[in-house]
Formats: structure tokens, sequence, C-alpha cells
């Protein structure tokens, strides 16, 4: 492992435009259960997993309602992400940033912990679960710029979108839900102007996200590095050049330890 991590390190050094794409396998060294592993949100509780598939369809038919219910649920999930904090592998991801290596971060994580670490240039592919979005313009507020309970009791539900009057609801995509437009659109450039792609802790089957490293891929010239628990079907389709396998809040340390050796 250690070669492969001096070669991340030097591929990394010399590249001019590195991006980092973050999975669940990032999160969950920070305390954060998956939703379909073997202790998964979803595994547990399959009933949670139904009214998720349930939930864009009914935000479309009436918003009102939506938000009546997603009001009344328990925000367990969403406490536990407050408490949840960043680990070694988010805070290496901030340091290759500030160095001026790593260009840009696109996550499928809805956790805000790239965020809450102080990644600049961020992608929330999933959206942020402590985020809300106009469906209409895309604009995004944090969730303390609305009074959703007060709005509730004063019979003002959905929030409507002071730019452009459009409905406002969770930042988070829902199923059946499409990418927002707009970081779709910044994801794609940034796979296709990238000459280095870091995949760290995704397993790589969730669309379109999954889509990004074959875009990048469409360029015999871009290295793509996966750090990652397991091979995946990028490595097993030869999509990635190689593979650190490890946990990537203890392989992206080791990695920014190898760089700043190297810029010494």
């Amino acid at each position: 492992m250690k070669k492969l991590i001096e070669r991340a390190a030097k591929d990394l050094v010399d590249s001019d435009h590195a991006v980092a794409l973050t999975g669940a396998g990032f999160s969950t060294e920070s305390g954060i259960r998956d939703f379909r592993g073997r202790s998964g949100i979803w595994t547990k509780d399959p009933e949670a997993e139904r009214r998720a598939y349930e939930s864009y369809p009914r935000f479309l038919k009436d918003p009102k309602g939506w938000w009546e219910e997603t009001l009344d649920s328990p925000m367990s999930l969403l406490d536990d992400l407050s408490r949840a904090t960043p680990n070694p592998g988010h805070l290496a991801l901030v340091e290759l940033e500030e160095m001026g290596i790593l260009k840009c971060v696109l996550t499928q994580n809805i956790d805000g912990l790239h965020d809450k670490a102080g990644s600049k240039s961020l992608l929330e592919y999933h959206g942020s679960a402590f985020k809300l979005r106009c469906v209409s313009c895309n604009a995004r507020f944090r969730l303390d710029e609305f009074d959703l309970q007060e709005m509730r009791r004063e019979d003002r539900l959905p929030p409507y979108c002071p730019s452009c009057g459009g409905v406002i609801k969770s930042d988070i995509v829902h199923f059946g839900e499409g990418i927002p437009e707009d970081v779709a659109a910044q994801s794609l450039q940034e796979a296709w102007k990238c000459d280095l792609m870091l995949i760290c802790g995704t397993s790589a089957v969730v669309y379109p996200f999954a889509n990004l490293p074959r875009v990048a891929r469409e360029r015999q010239s871009v290295i793509i590095i996966e750090i990652n628990a397991e091979p995946t079907p990028l490595t097993h389709e030869h999509i990635s050049d190689y593979l650190i396998e490890g946990k990537t809040g203890e392989v992206l340390p080791e990695i920014l330890k190898a760089v700043k050796e190297i810029k010494r």
C-alpha cells in the first residue's frame, strides 16, 4: 500500500485539475450509518425505504401536505447528522484544496460534512439535509432562513422562493427527482476537464453519479484513483487506473503526508 500511496501523491502533485468524488463510505467513518449496508437505516427499517420512494410523488401532488408530514416526522436523522463531525478524510481533502491541488469535491452525501470541514469548491450532488431548494430556479437557503413551524401554525405552507415564487422543498434529491440542473451541469464540467479523479468511499453503483468517472475515462490522459474498502465495478471494468484498498479516513491523510514530503 505504501507504494500506491506514494504513487497517488506524485500523481496529485503533477496534476493540473484534480477532483474528488466521495460516497457513503466516506461518512460511515464519522459514525453515519449508510442506507443499505448490513446495519443500514433501510435494512433495519424497510418501511422507511418505502416512504422514501413515495416522498417525491407526494410532494408533487400536495406540497403543503408533504411539508406538514415532514414537520410531523421524527427528525432523528437530521439530529444524527447535526451531531456528526468531519473525519480525517474530510480534513485531508480540505488541506489538499488549500494547497491548490484539489480543485473540487463532488459528493453523494447529504450530511453536510464536507461543508462543515471547510471544503470551498463543493458540489453536493444529491443535495444537503441542511438546506432548502426552490424547485423552479434552484436557489438554495439555509434551514434557519424559514421558520417552518411558524409557517405551519399560520397556515402558510409550503414555503415559496423569494426570488421567483417557486415552491421550496428540502434540498435532498429524492427518488424519482432529477439531479438539479445546476449541479448536474457543473459536475459534468468537472468530470470533463479534470486530469485526475480521486474516487473515495463509493461503491459506484448509484447513477447518474456513477457515470462521472466514465465521462472522465473518455480521455485517455486522465488518471483515476479509487480509495475504497473493496473493489468496485470501476475496478473490474478498468475505469480506474488503480485501487488503494482501505478506509478513506486513514488513506487520505497518508496521501496528504506524502504530498507534503514531495513539495518540501
